[in-house]
């Protein structure tokens, strides 16, 4: 019962939102169930996404933000449009656009991205290249075990991005905008990887305690299972000492949701 009652601790107040305010915005709103992390195939999420456009770009609220950029940069050729989900078809390789006017189009859409129905028009826009971004990184391959995982991450860093680029003047937003993506991923694949071979070096210290420790071993014959994570997390908590709030910012996860994936682990498999 020991365990249960550590990793059962009082949850920690406030939420570590790695995705940022607009992108847990977008993730609440695009995709059916709890964590992006833990769907099986990262189209799933890319086509959700998708289809919540198709109702999301045609809302009063689109066609409102439309007007704003139509009024505040009246030569970037969107005239005419009915509403966002237009100007992201025309901002497709075979929207009949030149490559110039697509640039300057998503260059006023970051000048106003501020406006968080546009900053939604340019994250879908980008979906392409941030795929590609993930692509590029092998969607985390032999670091992460989802590559949803990775792409769930690679839209909320994108979304950080918009918010922290709003109301500039980029030429190249497009490419600016995923060079800096390609960056932020890439170094939390490679934290992700520091904290994977942390976690085995603990365990790897502790072998001669197994004898003695029931749960310490316990906790080891999760190596290289679907469980090894919370395993990880598990040991950590209780043999470490280490705070919920600690292990979760490690973990790139919210407390409330450890603190319930704890308690499942430790009443489903170790009590």
């Amino acid at each position: 019962m020991c365990v249960g009652k550590c990793v059962g601790a009082a949850m920690v107040v406030g939420m570590r939102n790695v995705l940022g305010s607009v992108g847990t915005w977008v993730v609440r709103r695009c995709v059916t169930g709890p964590e992006l992390a833990r769907m099986s195939n990262h189209t799933d999420v890319l086509t959700s996404m998708r289809y919540e456009w198709r109702h999301t770009g045609r809302t009063p609220g689109a066609r409102r933000s439309l007007a704003v950029l139509q009024e505040r940069h009246p030569d970037i050729g969107v005239d005419g449009l009915d509403d966002l989900c237009g100007v992201v078809t025309i901002l497709e390789a075979r929207g009949g656009r030149t490559v110039i006017e697509r640039a300057r189009i998503v260059q006023a859409l970051l000048e106003e991205c501020g406006d968080p129905e546009l900053h939604r028009a340019l994250l879908q826009t980008l979906l392409p290249g941030i795929v590609s971004v993930c692509r590029q990184l092998r969607f985390g391959d032999g670091i992460v075990r989802d590559p949803s995982e990775t792409v769930s991450m690679a839209l909320g860093f994108a979304s950080e991005l918009l918010t922290d680029w709003a109301g500039q003047s980029r030429t190249y937003a497009a490419p600016d905008l995923l060079s800096a993506l390609r960056g932020r991923l890439r170094r939390w694949l490679m934290k992700e990887k520091a904290a994977s071979l942390a976690t085995r070096a603990n365990y790897s210290d502790n072998e001669p305690a197994v004898e003695s420790s029931p749960l310490l071993a316990r906790l080891n014959s999760f190596r290289g299972s679907q469980y090894e994570r919370i395993a990880g997390i598990t040991y950590a908590r209780v043999f470490e000492g280490r705070s919920l709030h600690d292990v979760a910012a490690a973990d790139h996860s919210a407390p409330s949701t450890l603190q319930k994936e704890l308690q499942h682990f430790a009443i489903h498999y170790l009590i």
